[in-house]
């Protein structure tokens, strides 16, 4: 029964794709039918006009004007094709564990570009506005806003450099490579200089961030490859962008200046950190305004699309990274805007950002497939084959490179394996297209693009489809099915509070150090202004309880398993199971009693990292806690010092001596210290009770009439009371 019903909906899904492409094509026909009619329309009023018997003309029960709403029909019909292409995808479970989604979509706009083609219609290509304008942003915010935070901030440096150095390595190689190609007679591309090979080089050698999110998702790394890949696709952008603009100046103007040179070193900090910077305002503007939405939750979600959309656009004013400053925008905005919003709201702009990217994404590889069609193509044997070459030459070079200089630095190693992966998983994408279809000289502009395409082609369908196998093969960790439990990320905090702890006492301001001030500043004074209500003073483990209580309790109504939960019992059930001997339900928490055990929270279980002051054995301070002290201690220790006075050693006569303090105690049991030339004027304390101060009183009153008697009492008035005036002075060791 299940290969026949499998079966029956495979041929429904194949007849239902196939008449939507024969009405999708057959839109576009019917302008021409539109015109015709439009005209015919008008000759016959013209005619309607001419006689001199003029007729009244009848109201229309049925009319056709296509042309009123084609623009949206059409992208109407573009998204129902992504849809269906998708929801076909995950029907069939073999072509998915075969094929990758990319593979297929771009195959899937290889055949409709072919049957608009062959109506006579002129297919739509990947446009660089409507790409970079309205397909990428979804994409990179969804990517951004769920960014997993603490892999990323653990291994930015290595990110860092694979996007930096690593794209500055390929750009160059790559670009004088592909001159040292076109030197040779058979390629007949003499007419290709320097700069523009240097051109070439910076539109093909960042990795994409929408083939990277394709192909990894599917295959499920482990997350340290996923997050040092995936990182790198985003990241690079703001070096593409520099040299993109930087050698498209240059081979604009064919000379290359040292200002110049210096002015795109200056410009990479400025497009790189002011995207990052219009992030971050606009992150901090939105987390704002949603302390006040409690008023109105509808537009709650509204808010986030928004501000982040317009961050992105504003980067895009000044020629800044837009793509750093959606992750920045998206990264800031998130910890602060869900502590503000409502849980139904979470749920929405979840939802609506994971379907707005899915939707982009299925576009932008039919897109792909389309403009490969649409053409033109100038086809270069020599050049597009080098180009693929070099593109895994360089890619191999840099990431062993790379890796073998940050291995040094990294705790966790990157191994043979991971480097393999890392290496191959560079995918090239729709950003490279785009950036080529911006080129202005046509001639090397359809060499380039076809280039590009051959390059994204290989990558997305033969790296992307023999990679899952390799992943196998090599038995590379892939990434945990299940989440974290409350108890294993309550531990992951306290060893980061243990870890911080360590480096304040070795001296060692490390990541851990930097982290921790880092929270203590949100704490103290950002949450305070960005998050509403009790939660901006909340201790950290209650609102982490929270934070997990409210995750686990969605997952469980999104898995349906709600309907399981137990709903309130009556009070007649109530009575009836208390009358069984079962336990009795517990009381609900007063609010006062609740207030008084957040109280107890905030006073002992965030009391990390206090400040002690240091112990010296050569001051004597007055404690509070010696005011405890028990008379029975206190007795048992004059005893001992009583006892181990006779095994102490006595210097020789000294003529001179340092100064020193007389220690005693005090009723209250207090430590207190007088001078030496006070010992004389000591005047008798108030309690007499006290037994070895009296024989202390009574053994020093003799000595003081001996001058040598005195200076030997000074010595010793620290320890003990001193020898018995019987034994033989002169002796150096006492018995």
């Amino acid at each position: 029964m299940d290969p026949i019903r499998r079966s029956s909906t495979l041929r429904l899904t194949g007849l239902l794709c196939l008449l939507f492409l024969v009405f999708f094509s057959r839109g576009f026909a019917s302008h021409d039918v539109v015109s015709e009619k439009s005209s015919g329309t008008i000759q016959e009023d013209s005619r309607s006009q001419a006689n001199s018997t003029a007729h009244k003309k009848t109201f229309p029960v049925l009319s056709f004007n296509y042309e009123h709403v084609r623009t949206p029909f059409e992208i109407s019909l573009w998204i129902l094709l992504a849809l269906f292409m998708k929801l076909g995808f995950h029907i069939i479970p073999t072509v998915s564990h075969i094929v990758p989604e990319s593979c297929l979509l771009i195959f899937v706009g290889l055949l409709v570009g072919g049957i608009i083609k062959a109506t006579g219609e002129q297919p739509p290509i990947l446009d660089s506005n409507l790409f970079f304008l309205y397909l990428l942003p979804p994409i990179i915010l969804d990517a951004g806003y769920f960014l997993p935070m603490r892999p990323f901030t653990e291994n930015i440096g290595t990110i860092l450099m694979f996007a930096m150095v690593g794209t500055l390595w390929n750009v160059f190689f790559i670009g004088g490579m592909m001159y040292a190609v076109c030197q040779i007679d058979a390629a007949k591309l003499a007419h290709v200089d320097l700069l523009s090979c240097l051109l070439f080089g910076s539109i093909i050698s960042a990795v994409d961030p929408v083939s990277v999110l394709a192909v990894f998702e599917e295959i499920h790394i482990n997350e340290l490859l996923h997050i040092l890949v995936f990182g790198e696709s985003l990241l690079n952008d703001a070096v593409t962008v520099v040299l993109y603009h930087l050698f498209k100046e240059f081979a604009h103007e064919q000379v290359i200046t040292v200002t110049g040179a210096v002015l795109g070193v200056i410009s990479f900090f400025v497009v790189s950190l002011g995207g990052v910077m219009v992030g971050v305002i606009y992150g901090i503007v939105g987390a704002f305004t949603s302390r006040f939405t409690s008023y109105s939750r509808v537009i709650e979600p509204l808010f986030v699309f928004l501000y982040s959309y317009m961050a992105y656009l504003s980067a895009e004013i000044f020629h800044l990274s837009g793509i750093m400053s959606l992750i920045a925008c998206g990264v800031i905005m998130r910890p602060y805007v869900e502590a503000n919003i409502s849980h139904k709201s979470y749920t929405t702009v979840k939802y609506f950002l994971k379907m707005w990217s899915s939707v982009s994404d299925t576009l932008i590889f039919i897109f792909l497939g389309v403009s490969t069609v649409a053409g033109p193509h100038t086809w270069n044997w020599i050049f597009v084959i080098f180009t693929v070459i070099f593109c895994l030459v360089s890619r191999v070079l840099g990431v062993i490179g790379l890796t073998a200089f940050m291995n040094k630095f990294r705790i966790v190693k990157l191994t043979k394996k991971d480097q393999f992966i890392i290496a191959y998983g560079g995918l090239r994408g729709a950003i490279a297209f785009s950036l080529g279809f911006l080129l202005n000289n046509n001639e090397i502009k359809n060499l380039f693009l076809t280039a590009i395409i051959t390059v994204i082609f290989f990558t997305v369908f033969v790296q992307g489809m023999t990679i899952r196998p390799l992943v196998e093969l090599l038995a590379v960790k892939k990434k945990k099915e299940s989440k974290e439990s409350i108890n294993e990320e309550i531990h992951t905090q306290f060893l980061d509070h243990l870890l911080t702890g360590i480096e304040d006492i070795c001296g060692h301001y490390g990541h851990y150090h930097w982290k921790d001030k880092l929270n203590r500043f949100n704490k103290t004074y950002v949450k305070r202004w960005l998050i509403a209500g009790e939660r901006s003073t909340e201790p950290q483990l209650i609102s982490f309880y929270n934070k997990m209580e409210l995750k686990q309790a969605m997952m469980m109504v999104e898995s349906g398993s709600a309907a399981k939960l137990p709903t309130i019992v009556s009070t007649v059930s109530i009575r009836n199971v208390q009358a069984k001997g079962s336990p009795k339900p517990s009381r609900a928490i007063s609010k006062s009693r609740e207030e008084e055990i957040r109280r107890v929270l905030r006073a002992n279980l965030q009391n990390t990292r206090q400040r002690l002051r240091s112990y010296s054995r050569y001051e004597l301070l007055n404690d509070a806690l010696e005011d405890d002290i028990s008379e029975a201690r206190f007795r048992k220790q004059k005893e001992m010092e009583r006892r181990m006075s006779h095994y102490l050693t006595v210097p020789a006569n000294r003529q001179e001596t340092p100064p020193v303090r007389k220690v005693f105690f005090q009723q209250e049991h207090k430590v207190c210290a007088d001078d030496v030339s006070e010992l004389k004027e000591t005047p008798e304390k108030p309690d007499q009770s006290s037994t070895p101060r009296a024989n202390r009183d009574a053994e020093l009153k003799p000595k003081e009439q001996d001058d040598q008697g005195d200076q030997l009492k000074v010595s010793r008035c620290l320890s003990d009371p001193g020898p018995n005036p019987e034994d033989d002075e002169d002796s150096t060791f006492l018995p």
